[in-house]
């Protein structure tokens, strides 16, 4: 049976003085088209937290629909979040765990608070930031506000895919938000690779045949 995420981690740091704890996850990592995107989420230490977030889970866990309907109850009951994006050109240049990196930098800048302390998801650990941090397995399915932050990761991501397929449409974007579906993957026979296709990352095993 699948647990839903607590707040075990955050109430043991909040207990320790600390307020502004944040979760972050990624979303788009595995994407053969598109940026990846980081979210980054700052809960309070309030009563009734955990019900307010009824439903947060795993982004990957949740429907689209259901995802739409949690974002603005994250953002409505959140310290601060933010999101940040690294491009598929600079996944090409960085590699995609540099480039995520970047991208959850970039998601900490956009935060209205300065972190006192980051729990994030077991691949997303920060050593270039000097602040304390714990990277957790399956984090996304244990900590609520790593949760949080996939959600808010995974509905950014999706939207931007949106606006991007009115200027790819060929390549159906709308349906399958960059991943390798078998719709997308016809698509790049026939149309070839766009500029917003990672060339070095998982385009390179779609065209070895992988």
């Amino acid at each position: 049976m699948i647990t839903s995420p607590d707040l075990r981690f955050e109430r043991r740091l909040w207990r320790s003085g600390l307020k502004y704890v944040i979760g972050l996850d990624e979303a788009g990592r595995g994407a053969l088209a598109g940026p990846v995107a980081v979210g980054a989420v700052c809960l309070p230490d309030r009563p009734q937290l955990k019900r307010t977030l009824k439903g947060v889970h795993d982004s990957k866990l949740l429907t689209a629909d259901e995802r739409e309907c949690l974002a603005p109850r994250i953002q409505a009951v959140a310290i601060a979040w933010g999101v940040g994006f690294a491009s598929s050109e600079e996944i090409d240049w960085l590699g995609i765990v540099p480039a995520t990196r970047l991208a959850a930098l970039r998601a900490l800048e956009n935060l209205a608070v300065t972190p006192e302390y980051l729990l994030t998801d077991f691949r997303l650990e920060l050593p270039e930031l000097d602040l304390p941090q714990t990277a957790i397995v399956k984090g996304d399915r244990l900590c609520l506000s790593i949760a949080a932050a996939s959600i808010l990761a995974k509905t950014a991501r999706d939207a931007y895919m949106c606006e991007l397929d009115a200027r790819y449409s060929q390549y159906g974007l709308a349906q399958h938000k960059g991943y390798g579906t078998l719709l997308h993957r016809r698509a790049i026979l026939q149309a070839g690779y766009s500029p917003i296709h990672r060339r070095t990352f998982a385009v390179k095993h779609f065209g070895a045949g992988k």
